[in-house]
């Protein structure tokens, strides 16, 4: 072959060699330009359809250490490793998908199918390799239950059945807490007095919502802030019967209810002037979807006491989806992203408050007391 011809002509006649079937010719004019990147890709191509997968794998580490977000070239290395590296072709797809992550209604039909072909590999070997990792753990006598949830949730994570949920709060974020979504309610020994008032607590929700059926807006426009990016704005679909709020009783409300209060009053809510604590009934009417949201601080932890519960109701912390069960408490730290639905026909209510998260020390909770309640002076101040 004549190598004095010109760049454009080789690249342009090895394509149309491909297109007419002819890969070894194609190859053979591709090979001769492949110090151009342009080559790269339809060499490969050419290589693949003669079974020279050593030749493609070289032009596609050469491209790829050019152009690492070439979606094409990964999702061919993908396709060459899947018989012998089932995690590489998973890793190439995935950095394919990634690749493709905002632009895919854009890709023309085939290389949308092909990252959907890529997705379903991928998820096939995730179970897979779930499955190898599990059965390893029973040959080795050791069962997963409660004792080991952990293990499990580790397992998820690696075999990215779920995502890593974190702390985010949009106000105030306290170093070193355990990334916990939902906690085992044994650690809580206040929670059976609270629950066995179940009855009491409800007996006087149903006696506010004869007369008050409808509540508050949960998230309501301040007066002299902007408003809250929240689609539930003003919304009394998720509705608030405050009993305490900004560290005191509601007048007109905590005396409605003095079984609820007096429940409340023997966990441990933290005591912060102006702040803290707070508690209300929080109402969640049939269609309403409280989307994904964090909350203000990771030092605390929220607790649902359920006192209506309805079907097809869900509460999402991080990974973890529980429905609600009636006199059964919730804990949750609900700065980890979180959302709540009511896709059922009736409408569910929840006795709502938050407490110190366990792990924080008494000199920890005096001096973030002090703090927040320094936060609320320099507010006042301003």
């Amino acid at each position: 072959m004549a190598t004095s011809l010109p760049v454009e002509r080789y690249l342009n006649e090895g394509i149309a060699a491909l297109r007419r079937g002819d890969a070894t010719r194609g190859r053979a004019l591709l090979s001769a330009i492949e110090s151009d990147p342009r080559a790269l890709f339809p060499l490969a191509f050419a290589c693949g359809a003669l079974r020279d997968e050593a030749g493609a794998r070289r032009a596609l580490q050469r491209l790829l250490g050019l152009q690492p977000d070439h979606i094409p070239a990964l999702i061919m290395m993908g396709d060459l490793a899947t018989q012998t590296d089932q995690r590489g072709a998973a890793a190439y797809y995935q950095a394919a998908i990634a690749n493709a992550a905002g632009q895919r209604d854009a890709l023309p039909p085939e290389l949308q199918a092909d990252l959907e072909r890529a997705a379903g590999f991928i998820a096939a070997t995730s179970r897979d390799y779930e499955a190898f990792l599990h059965d390893h753990l029973a040959a080795s006598g050791i069962r997963l239950s409660p004792a080991t949830r952990r293990v499990e949730h580790a397992i998820d994570l690696l075999t990215g059945k779920i995502e890593i949920f974190v702390q985010r709060p949009s106000s105030f974020y306290f170093p070193g807490l355990p990334q916990i979504g939902f906690f085992d309610r044994s650690q809580f020994d206040w929670l059976p007095a609270l629950e066995a008032a179940t009855g009491d607590i409800q007996a006087e929700l149903h006696a506010v919502m004869a007369r008050d059926w409808d509540f508050p807006p949960y998230v309501a426009t301040p007066a002299d802030r902007p408003p809250p990016p929240n689609p539930l704005r003003d919304d009394p679909s998720w509705g608030a019967f405050h009993l305490l709020r900004a560290g005191a009783p509601v007048a007109g409300n905590a005396e409605r209810c003095p079984a609820t209060m007096a429940a409340l009053a023997a966990t441990p809510m933290p005591r912060i002037d102006q702040r803290a604590p707070m508690a209300l009934f929080s109402l969640l009417k049939p269609g309403t979807h409280i989307t994904p949201h964090h909350g203000m601080l990771n030092t605390r932890l929220i607790v649902h006491l359920p006192l209506i519960t309805a079907p097809e109701c869900g509460l999402r912390v991080g990974a973890e989806t529980r429905g609600w069960t009636l006199g059964e408490a919730l804990v949750f730290d609900d700065s980890i992203e979180h959302e709540a639905w009511n896709r059922g026909d009736t409408t569910r209510v929840v006795l709502l408050f938050a407490i110190w998260r366990p792990e924080l020390t008494e000199p920890e909770r005096e001096a973030l007391s002090v703090l927040f309640g320094a936060v609320e002076a320099f507010v006042d101040q301003g």
